[in-house]
Order: structure tokens, then sequence, then C-alpha cells
């Protein structure tokens, strides 16, 4: 186990090596100047001749890629051309809008997702697993841009149910002011027990989550149908159906137990993507997460912002991945050979 633990964690470090290379190489290339982004429209030659010189990138690609390496160790992700903040800090403020709604849609993916795999596994070649086949493709490959502009279409623009885009009522501000604690909206205002807040976090969250989480129920669903239907193949649980227990139990309890390993390996995984898959929803909802900050960065051509969200993600995704390989491991002791 230990053996197998080292190379996955060396695994991990060669893959989000060559992400921020890649990323660095990429940002380079793209016709632009930062220097004179950072010293200002009006700037003269000399100022952005200084600030070129302030920010690196007087030096060589590689050269400038190595000190990029040796800050990350010291928790120095270079400065924002744009804001002029410390990139990590500017992650740390817009990562836990990104999470709270990352969360959330993983939520009711899952709540979504599964019941209806076990659906389609119950009775397989019916309407219904037809239904339920044909809404999960469409929830993987459907536009997200176009999802959210249909859901505000429908529930703000004509029901007017819910808020078409935000974090909560501004004029909110000035009567129940949010105290941020962990800088997710729907979780602070919480803590604080402050329910007006709160309410109005909680429905600006609905359609942007119900966006996001559109792709990690189609996923869920086909995967838990997989699997279950593999797993109702199995000789013990055959095993149990001739024993006489229901076919809903032997379905949600017998084979679903045996088949939440890989589903719980696809959630994992698919909440690494959600991360990335937010980018667009968040401009479209005035969401404040890593999107919008990533957005920004892309126009200004803000390499260190780019390179440190491309990081962060890179980072999720290769610690998601890891825990999953990890704790697969710790329960099949077979993965440990591969």
């Amino acid at each position: 186990m230990t053996r197998y633990v080292i190379r996955r964690v060396a695994l991990a470090l060669v893959v989000v090596t060559g992400v921020v290379i890649l990323t660095f190489v990429i940002a380079d290339v793209v016709p632009g100047d930062p220097a004179a982004t950072w010293a200002g429209p009006h700037a003269s030659a000399a100022q952005v001749a200084r600030a070129r010189q302030y920010l690196g990138l007087d030096k060589p690609l590689p050269v400038r890629i190595a000190r990029y390496f040796g800050g990350i160790l010291t928790g120095n992700w270079g400065i924002s051309v744009h804001t002029h903040n410390p990139v990590l800090s500017d992650i740390g403020t817009a990562a836990p809008a990104t999470l709270e709604l990352v969360i959330a849609a993983l939520i009711i993916g899952a709540a979504v997702g599964i019941p209806l795999g076990l659906a389609a596994a119950r009775w397989p070649g019916s309407i219904l697993d037809h239904v339920i086949r044909v809404g999960s493709v469409l929830g993987v490959s459907m536009p997200v841009f176009w999802f959210a502009l249909i859901l505000q279409l429908i529930f703000a623009d004509r029901l007017r149910l819910l808020p078409v885009a935000g974090q909560y009522d501004p004029n909110l501000i000035f009567t129940h002011p949010l105290v941020a604690r962990t800088q997710m909206p729907v979780v602070d205002a919480a803590i604080s027990g402050n329910w007006p807040m709160f309410g109005s976090t909680l429905s600006h969250l609905i359609l942007p989550a119900l966006v996001v989480a559109a792709y990690p129920a189609g996923v869920v669903a086909r995967m838990t149908r997989a699997q279950v239907l593999d797993t109702l193949g199995e000789t013990h649980v055959q095993m149990v159906r001739s024993l006489g227990f229901p076919e809903r139990t032997v379905v949600s309890t017998f084979a679903l137990k045996l088949a939440w390993n890989p589903v719980a390996a696809t959630l994992a995984l698919v909440f690494a993507y959600s991360l990335v898959n937010t980018f667009l929803v968040e401009s479209i909802f005035d969401w404040p997460g890593l999107g919008s900050y990533a957005a920004g960065s892309v126009a200004t051509l803000d390499t260190p912002a780019i390179v440190g969200v491309t990081l962060f993600v890179a980072i999720a995704y290769v610690i998601c991945n890891l825990v999953v390989d990890l704790v697969q491991a710790a329960l099949d002791p077979r993965i440990r050979l591969t």
C-alpha cells in the first residue's frame, strides 16, 4: 500500500507540473503585453519597462517557470496584473463562492441521478428506462449557456419565481447585512441566523446550481444504471433474490451497495470537473467566483492569475483522483497491483 501511495502521489505531482508548464507556454505565446496592462493605458515606455522588470517578464521563459515553481513552495503564486493583489489571496476570496455552487450542484446531481439510475436498472428496456437514458444524455451534452438562458427565461422572466442573477438581493445589504465568515453566502447567512438573507441567497443559488447539476446528474444516472445492472448478474445477488427478498430491496440495498464504489468515484471526479464547468455559468448568473475571476484575467492577459486558477483547478482535480484511487485501493487490495 505504501508503494502504491508513493506512485500515485508522484504521478499527481507530474500531472500538476505538466499543467503549469503548458499553461505558462500558452499564456506566453498569446498576443499582448501584461506589463502595459499593469502600467496603465497612458504609461510611458519607461514605465512599461519598469513594470516588465518588476513582474519578471524581462527574464527568459524557463527562468520564469522555475521561479514560479519556487514561489509555489513558499505560497507565492505571483501578483495579479489585473487586481494588483497576490493571486493566492484573490483565489482564496473567489474560490468559496465557486465551491458553494459546485457542492450544491453535486448534492442535486446525486439526489436526482442515483434514484433515476436505480429506476432505470429496476425496469431495463421499459419506456421509463429509455426516457431516463435520453435525459441523461441531454444533461451531459446540453450546452450550459443555453440551459442557463432557458432557465432564466422560464423561472425569472416568465414565472418570476426566482432571481435572474447575483448572489442575493442588494437591498438586504442595508436592512440585513451579511457577515462574511466563510465567503459562502448561504453558509454565512445560516451561521449568523440572518434568515432574510439566507432565503435570498438560497433563491439566488437555485438556478445556477441546477445548470451545473445537469452534467453530474446525467453522468451519475448512467453510471448507477450500468453498475447496478452489472451487479444484478452476480451470483450472490441472484441468491438474495431467490431467498424471497422484494425486487426493490434487491436493487436499492444489495445491488447498489456493491455498485457504490464506482458511483462514489464518479461523484468525486465529477466534482473536480464541475469546478471548470462553472466558468460560463458564473458569467451568465453574475456569480463572483473563480469563473468570473478567470474571465477577467483572460481579458487582461493576466498570466499569473490565469496560471494560478489553472493550478488551483489542477490540484483539486488531482486530489480528487488521488483520494478515489487510495480509497478504492484500501477497499480492494487487487487495485494496488496496477
